[in-house]
Order: structure tokens, then sequence, then C-alpha cells
């Protein structure tokens, strides 16, 4: 049935909503963050992981990607952020707080330093205590 829906309406449904999306790379891995819409015209995050593996060596090597996905939607967004808040408080407080090496800092500092006007704006109180804020609109 899903492959009808396909054909009658000219390819992937997933692609085809995406309102906002945003790449975060992270060495092999690449996070993607896609708002979309349903059929009900209801936003939701669609969180994507995906991963490059090479298999076999030299010529002979192929890569491709594993891909995971998580759906989540809006009714669930304040418990999906304070399990993750708890679940990054309890790896902090067990490992404590992790600090790139000094490549990905420097990265970082190069991003940071061309968001500040951006952020200029949107300036927000300190967060305490590895906190994390995320705010999502709709």
């Amino acid at each position: 049935m899903e492959e009808e829906w396909k054909k009658k309406n000219g390819g992937e449904s997933s692609d085809k909503e995406i309102l906002y999306s945003q790449a975060i790379k992270a060495g092999k891995r690449i996070y993607y963050l896609d708002v979309k819409k349903n059929r009900k015209d209801e936003m939701f995050l669609a969180i994507t992981e995906s991963k490059k593996v090479i298999s076999g060596e030299g010529d002979d090597s192929q890569v491709s990607f594993e891909k995971h996905k998580i759906f989540l939607y809006r009714e669930d967004f304040e418990k999906f952020l304070n399990g993750l808040q708890q679940s990054i408080n309890f790896i902090q407080e067990q490992q404590g707080v992790y600090t790139a090496p000094q490549k990905e800092n420097k990265e970082a500092n190069m991003l940071q330093n061309t968001d500040t006007a951006e952020k200029a704006d949107n300036e927000s109180p300190a967060l305490e205590d590895g906190e994390i804020k995320i705010d999502i609109d709709f």
C-alpha cells in the first residue's frame, strides 16, 4: 500500500515534507534533525543517525551508510528532553564532563565566532550543572 502511495505522489513521502533540517557532523557519524509534517498536518521531529561504514580494503573497499531513525512527536518533547537531560547528567556524574580534543575545539571556536552576531540578539542566561536548553517552537 505504501508503494502505491509513493507511485501516485512521485517518490518518498518522508523527504517531501521536510520543513526544517539541521545536520550535526560528529566524526564518522552525521545526525540529521528534520522537522516534518504528517498526513494530519502535525509537525514532528525525525532524528537520523547516519554512520559511514567501509568494508573491505584497498581497491575492493566499499562505502555504505548505516541509518537509524527516531520519530519524536510534540506531545513527547518534554518527557524526551527530561529523560535526555537525566541521562546526560548521569554520564557526567560517572565520567565527568567531556572535553573535545584540540582539533575539535578549534573548529567549535571558529563556528562560535561566526555565530556570535546571530546569538547576540538571542542571548540567554548561563546554564547551571551541565544543563542542556533546547527551544523547539511550533
